[in-house]
Order: C-alpha cells, then sequence, then structure tokens
C-alpha cells in the first residue's frame, strides 16, 4: 500500500483537505481541472527555487484565490510586489476566462517539517553532485532533530551518482504507520534534474496522530 497509494490522498477528508476547493458548474469539472493543472504548472516554472511547499486554489464565482506557502517568499513576492504581478498576469494567460485573480505568499518558518521543501531541497543537492548517501543521511538527521516528527523516510529513483544501472535507495528512521489513517504523514514529491539522467525524490514525515483518545 505504502508504495502505490499517495499518503496524501489516502486521508483526503479525514485529516487531509483538498489543494483544490470549489464547485463547477455541469459540464465545467474537466475545464476547471485543467486550468488548475496549467495554473500549478506556471507557478512552478516561475518560482523555481523559492521551496514552494503548497499551492491552494480556491474559486468562489468569479473570484479565484490562490495561496502559496514557500519558504523563501522575497522570490516570489520580488521588489515592492512586482514578482506577484507578474505571476498574476502569467496566471491569467493560462485561463479560458477572465476572473479576478488574487495571490497571496505565507512563509514557511520551519522547512524541516515540510516533505515537499525537504524534497526540493534534496533534488538541488543531487544536481550540484552531491553524493546521494551523504545527502540522505544528512536530511534525515536535520529532520529528526525536530521534535514535531517521529519518523521520515527518504527513497530515490534513478541514476543515482551516474551509474549505467537505475535502482533505488531509501533511508528512514524513526516509526512511520502508512497504513494507519489518524496519522499525520506529510509527503512530498521532486524531480532532480541532473546531467547524468533524473532522479526522483520522495519523502515520507511522521508528525503523530492527530485523532487521539
Amino acid at each position: 500500500m505504502a508504495r502505490k497509494i499517495n499518503p496524501n490522498l489516502y486521508r483526503l477528508g479525514i485529516n487531509k483537505n483538498w489543494d483544490s476547493r470549489w464547485f463547477a458548474p455541469k459540464r465545467g469539472i474537466g475545464k476547471w481541472l485543467k486550468e488548475d493543472v496549467r495554473i500549478r504548472k506556471v507557478i512552478a516554472s516561475k518560482t523555481a527555487g523559492a521551496g514552494i511547499a503548497s499551492v491552494e486554489i480556491e474559486r468562489a464565482g468569479d473570484k479565484l484565490k490562490i495561496l502559496i506557502k514557500a519558504s523563501k517568499p522575497g522570490l516570489i513576492i520580488g521588489r515592492g510586489g512586482k514578482g506577484v504581478e507578474m505571476l498574476i498576469r502569467s496566471i491569467e494567460q493560462v485561463l479560458d476566462q477572465k476572473v479576478a485573480v488574487s495571490l497571496n505568499v505565507e512563509e514557511v518558518k520551519r522547512t524541516e517539517v515540510h516533505a515537499a521543501v525537504v524534497a526540493q531541497n534534496i533534488a538541488s543537492d543531487l544536481i550540484r553532485r552531491m553524493k546521494y548517501r551523504r545527502t540522505i543521511k544528512k536530511h534525515l538527521e536535520y529532520i529528526m532533530q525536530n521534535r514535531e516528527v517521529k519518523g521520515a523516510k527518504i527513497m530515490l529513483s534513478g541514476r543515482l551518482d551516474g551509474n549505467e544501472i537505475a535502482r533505488t535507495e531509501w533511508l528512514a528512521k524513526g516509526k512511520l504507520p502508512l497504513s494507519t489513517l489518524r496519522s499525520n504523514i506529510d509527503y512530498g514529491t521532486s524531480p532532480a534534474v541532473c546531467s547524468y539522467g533524473t532522479v526522483g525524490v520522495k519523502v515520507w514525515l511522521y508528525k503523530g496522530e492527530i485523532f487521539t483518545k
């Protein structure tokens, strides 16, 4: 189960909320889903290196609200908010109809408790040709220093360190009850596009149980 099902999707409606929140009209679900995918692609391409933890999209009538949580919000906001204005213009270009777009950026202070940010940091280290064993061990030790995290797992897949044969390596520490619905599991992925090929990075973080007696 753990390798086939996304832990965040497995817990939707239980202890995880939807990243896209809206009620589409008839025959409009597919169009809005495609728009959400295009919006997320634009944000990912325009905010590379900002440490995006999550992107939440809300729709209400002719209003579109986007909330970005990032570890480096200054790279997104820019000087005098010019970065946000340019990002809004890029988002409006991929929309099928004109709506009022509002964009908010929040800072993520503790990056070690967000799996998506950790995965991006590991990917950036691999792109800089750092040894994968040393990299995952360093990040795993840094994650476990936080008392909020009860367990963690890091998995890499691809041509590690430029080897001819692709393989999968992982390292874990602490508890990781993936099948327990009440467990708070944070899951994040990020591709590392290296000169010798693409390496997939997956991170699981266990932050304790939410539904306790």
